[in-house]
């Protein structure tokens, strides 16, 4: 376990707030089933069997496709997650299927890692792909792109999506590329799961820390890299 990685990873994702806030904030519970639908209805998703659905954005002034590429490049070796706490390994080396490791640790740790409580952590979830739309529909004006998973296993079970497209101008958005980050689960592996809800609102609270911070990364490195394409310092 490489605990430098662990802190390293804590400061960079949890200790402090993200350089740009992402969390879409709305005034009412309708506003913002509202705004999940208008995404959701694009990826064919329907999510109101699921407790949590948070949606994050971020403007990046890059392209969508390159936006997209960085997406798919998403491992184990990726600065942009945090991969000493929650360790992607493809499957197979194929993005389609992805396992997440708590703290990297694969094998059970005097049973403790795998059915404390009740509780399985190894891996802590799974994610299948349920579509990959690396190129727009032709009837698409948006110029969608997205990467959409099923999560099953010990914790949560639910949706995942990463969603960039073009911007709209009537809503204000004027980088090249707006990118979505939604969630929609349920906890322990129980879709009607009906624990306390500390439980969820701490859940929420730290992933919307680290989604933020993912977000930011994403941005830098695609702006970054866009900046080296354009042949600018």
């Amino acid at each position: 376990m490489n605990l430098r990685g662990i802190f390293s990873d804590i400061r960079g994702f949890l200790l402090h707030r993200p350089k740009i806030p992402t969390l879409i904030e709305f005034e009412t519970e309708a506003a913002r089933e509202d705004y999940s639908g208008r995404i959701l209805q694009r990826i064919g998703m329907d999510v109101s069997e699921y407790a949590v659905l948070n949606i994050h954005r971020i403007g990046i002034e890059a392209p969508v496709r390159l936006v997209f590429e960085e997406l798919m490049s998403w491992d184990s070796d990726s600065t942009t997650w945090p991969n000493h706490l929650a360790l992607v390994e493809r499957i197979d080396g194929n993005i389609e299927h992805v396992d997440v490791f708590l703290l990297g640790r694969k094998r059970t740790l005097f049973g403790i890692w795998n059915g404390f409580l009740g509780l399985r952590f190894i891996p802590l979830f799974r994610m299948d792909a349920l579509e990959i739309r690396d190129t727009p529909v032709s009837a698409d004006f948006d110029n969608a792109r997205y990467l959409l998973y099923g999560c099953s296993g010990g914790y949560p079970i639910g949706i995942f999506v990463l969603y960039a497209r073009s911007p709209i101008v009537d809503r204000g958005e004027v980088e090249q590329t707006q990118l979505f980050s939604g969630v929609g689960f349920n906890f322990y592996g129980d879709m009607n799961w009906g624990g306390p809800r500390i439980v969820n609102l701490a859940w929420e609270k730290v992933h919307n820390r680290v989604t933020g911070h993912v977000l930011n990364r994403i941005k830098e490195r695609c702006e970054s890299d866009f900046r080296e394409v354009r042949g600018e310092s």
